[in-house]
């Protein structure tokens, strides 16, 4: 089964990171993604087919142009860096009211869990208001991108499935 998964956040979430780290490639020399990469990625019966756009403000505005056929939108939150939450709280508040995207099930990774000044998830979800998200099916799961911790696993066995069954039966 193809899905098309749509990869979004602020500059240095680490988006990029992530997306080498599904797909077990190298991760020592990323650097800011000025468009957009795109990966196919086979995994437990899924052929992951992922965008990964740029995160930078002046790329924003072009995010919309990429909504059109999105199976799941995975919302990466750079964890540490507390002085961009209510900024990346704004941004996935206004994805969440794209009407191209109404319905489509959020993965939300808050990243950088391995620095001491990283946000738990549950503040995170707490801060952003997930509680109030009625008309789709959302998670937010705890990774680091770096070390590959919460990445691979959940995204392949738990949280895809999981996400398309709950979505499209």
């Amino acid at each position: 089964m193809e899905v098309r998964i749509l990869l979004l956040g602020l500059d240095n979430a680490g988006k990029t990171t992530l997306l080498k780290q599904l797909a077990s490639e190298d991760i020592s020399h990323i650097t800011p993604t000025q468009g957009f990469n795109i990966k196919s990625v086979q995994s437990q019966g899924f052929k992951l087919n992922v965008w990964d756009i740029g995160g930078q403000r002046k790329i924003r505005p072009y995010w919309r142009n990429y909504f059109e056929n999105t199976d799941i939108l995975i919302y990466v939150i750079d964890s540490a860096d507390r002085k961009r939450f209510e900024e990346t709280g704004q941004e996935l508040a206004e994805l969440l009211e794209e009407e191209k995207l109404s319905c489509v099930p959020v993965l939300i990774f808050a990243n950088k869990q391995d620095l001491l000044t990283a946000a738990p998830a549950s503040e995170i979800a707490e801060g952003l208001n997930l509680h109030t998200i009625r008309d789709r099916v959302w998670q937010i799961q705890s990774c680091s991108a770096l070390t590959g911790e919460g990445v691979q696993n959940w995204v392949v066995k738990t949280g895809i499935s999981r996400l398309m069954r709950l979505n499209y039966g």
